[in-house]
């Protein structure tokens, strides 16, 4: 198997994870990723979803997990299709969350760009419609 194809198996079980915990799956996440990983998300801290800002290392990494599922419960997260070229994987597929003080719910149709070195994940950025999370966030 070539470094594509282990890196999409590698995001498909991690994805399946993430999914059927209902995003109780953190610490896989988590030992996939390298400490110099670069995080990314369309939303770019901006409030109410500080969170989903830029990270530049693992460790600080952690805070995004912790916001996300601190505020929010996952309703679903599916994935339709994995494109991969060289180091990187594109995921295409959609989630929905339902915000924890709001009670409002979001789904989006979800574009997460991973770049692999050597097994580990040192890159990643997601897209998805900032418009509807700020909506769903906001009383």
């Amino acid at each position: 198997m070539g470094n594509e194809a282990r890196n999409v198996e590698t995001l498909k079980a991690a994805y399946k994870k993430w999914h059927d915990t209902k995003g109780g799956s953190v610490d896989h996440w988590m030992g996939l990723i390298a400490d110099d990983v670069r995080f990314g998300s369309l939303a770019r801290g901006a409030e109410p979803v500080a969170f989903a800002t830029t990270y530049t290392n693992k460790q600080a990494l952690k805070s995004y997990f912790d916001g996300l599922l601190g505020s929010w419960e996952m309703l679903h997260y599916a994935t339709d299709e994995y494109i991969a070229q060289g180091e990187s994987v594109v995921m295409r597929g959609s989630t929905a969350w339902r915000n924890k003080t709001t009670g409002k719910v979001f789904s989006t149709p979800k574009v997460d760009y991973w770049r692999f070195r050597d097994g580990a994940v040192v890159e990643y950025f997601e897209y998805y419609d900032t418009a509807g999370v700020m909506t769903a966030a906001t009383l």
